[in-house]
């Protein structure tokens, strides 16, 4: 699949927004048969396009209210030193993103915690010890005003068609 047609985006949209949907009513709103329908989602899944289905927890339901934003800066940014880091940040479970950034520091991390009390514990006993930190700047979510798990796809279609200019029709005078 070099190129994702109508029916590829449509599939994307549906499951981006319920992924529980059977294979009968995802064909059904795409505008395919089913069977179709079960071959696309099978290549979209088998080209990388869709990574897993999972559930959105409320994290405020299960106890994790405060969530934090750390800008980590580390000692050394080699290669060697950057993985081993890495691999520490991926090894702790509070922390649900972490993305490389431009600027100052060297990763932006998303720290989820039951309350403050919980998230100082983890910084100072976890965080500031991992390999290679040299310091932590911490800015917390005072609320959330969009987080979506779902990515846009219009980019993704065809442009629309440019309008035509109308004809312009000349009258020729007569003398």
């Amino acid at each position: 699949m070099e190129t994702l047609d109508k029916f590829d985006l449509a599939i994307l949209s549906e499951l981006q927004a319920n992924a529980r949907l059977t294979n009968a009513e995802l064909a059904s709103r795409v505008g395919l048969s089913p069977a179709p329908c079960w071959r696309r989602v099978r290549t979209l899944e088998q080209q990388g396009y869709i990574k897993g289905y999972h559930a959105e927890i409320d994290r405020h339901k299960i106890g994790l209210g405060v969530l934090a934003f750390v800008r980590l800066d580390a000692e050394r940014n080699t290669g060697d030193a950057t993985r081993v880091l890495e691999e520490a940040v991926r090894a702790l479970p509070e922390v649900v993103a972490c993305h490389y950034i431009s600027g100052t520091g060297t990763f932006e991390l998303q720290v989820v915690a039951q309350d403050l009390d919980s998230f100082s514990r983890f910084a100072l006993q976890r965080l500031i010890n991992l390999p290679n930190v040299k310091d932590l700047h911490t800015s917390f979510s005072l609320g959330e005003v969009k987080a979506s798990p779902t990515l846009p796809l219009g980019h993704l279609q065809a442009p629309p068609p440019k309008p035509q200019a109308p004809a312009v029709k000349t009258r020729r005078r007569s003398r």
